[in-house]
């Protein structure tokens, strides 16, 4: 595979460092770019077959058009959303493939650890004591136990949320288009309807792609159904939250508190070090001053098994391209998923 030619945007120290030691064993030739893969640095993949890219790379319709001028065979998503590309412009010409699982483990204990920071507000009390102020006034939280999450996706990584979630004591309902009965039989939760959810629990935890449908999901409306005090987190993507509906609840209090790994708007600041610099979003830098949110920069999938993973199936996939037949982890336009491959048992086109 020597001869196979990778171009790999948005790199970090800890993905050449990955990639590079996972890729001993593939043998691909890697050129690693810093820069987010946009229309104005597209035309670096000429000479290249495939391109690796991540969750704020821009896969638009100018992108694609550049790529398949530059006869890309491949765009291999070092991630598992891929709302980031678009696949009808796509479909047809170039292949895509994903990582659907890399650690639900890493993505889960993260939302939790969202939560148990909100509620017992550990990382004030880390700031408070750092200054010598061990008064505990304003960190008063709630028990966890016989309280009740409504956990939005059953997926690998709701599932194991699920099953911490109920090692704490906790109540827990979940929502799912593709509900699983036979799992909820066996994990002592019930599925119920959205609007049942918001009115029901204290938790409510996101853990489903971005798509039509689940865009914007919390909102006005949505918001409004929801217990007073209600706890939001999310792990998924940002845009199932509308940024402004959240302000407006946590202002009136309907919100109690918000854990966000993501946010609606990241692409420029998420992964990337702002510290001497001005916040430009508004939305954001206001998020980041209200006492009860907590921001964390899209880490939850950031353990050292879960980046070894990644970097593994990644490069399996694209092995599995040249070797010709069946892609496990293709998606495509037509069902959106890859489902009907995996059925068919062969690729997209």
């Amino acid at each position: 595979m020597k001869d196979k030619k990778i171009a790999f945007f948005d790199t970090k120290p800890y993905d050449r460092e990955f990639f590079d030691q996972l890729n001993c064993k593939y043998g691909f030739s890697i050129k690693y770019f810093k820069g987010h893969l946009n229309n104005d640095i597209a035309g670096l993949t000429q000479g290249y077959d495939v391109v690796c890219c991540f969750v704020n790379d821009i896969i638009d319709s100018k992108v694609i058009a550049v790529l398949k001028q530059n006869r890309i065979k491949l765009i291999a998503l070092r991630c598992a959303g891929y709302n980031n590309i678009d696949l009808q412009t796509v479909y047809g010409s170039i292949n895509v493939v994903r990582v659907p699982a890399y650690s639900p483990y890493a993505v889960a204990e993260h939302a939790v650890a969202l939560m148990l920071s909100l509620n017992r507000k550990t990382h004030k009390a880390y700031c408070r004591t750092r200054d010598g102020n061990f008064a505990i006034s304003g960190l008063l939280g709630f028990d966890m136990h016989g309280k009740t999450a409504g956990v939005i996706g059953t997926g690998k990584i709701g599932k194991c949320l699920i099953s911490i979630l109920k090692g704490f004591g906790m109540n827990v309902c979940a929502y799912d288009l593709s509900p699983d009965p036979a799992y909820a039989k066996a994990a002592g939760i019930a599925y119920v309807g959205l609007a049942q959810l918001y009115k029901s629990v204290d938790i409510i935890s996101l853990h489903c792609p971005l798509t039509p449908e689940t865009n914007y999901m919390i909102n006005e409306e949505s918001i409004s159904l929801m217990k007073n005090g209600v706890m939001i987190v999310n792990t998924g993507r940002g845009k199932l939250i509308k940024t402004q509906a959240l302000i407006d609840g946590l202002k009136s209090g309907k919100i109690g508190s918000a854990g966000l790994d993501v946010y609606e708007e990241e692409s420029e600041y998420f992964f990337e070090d702002y510290s001497s610099s001005l916040i430009k979003d508004d939305l954001l830098a206001r998020l980041l001053i209200f006492p009860n949110v907590l921001v964390t920069s899209h880490q939850g999938f950031f353990t050292r098994e879960a980046l070894s993973n990644i970097a593994d199936t990644t490069l399996s996939n694209i092995r599995e391209f040249f070797d010709g037949g069946y892609l496990q982890n293709e998606i495509c336009y037509r069902c959106g998923t890859g489902e009907c491959m995996k059925k068919a048992k062969k690729r997209c086109f």
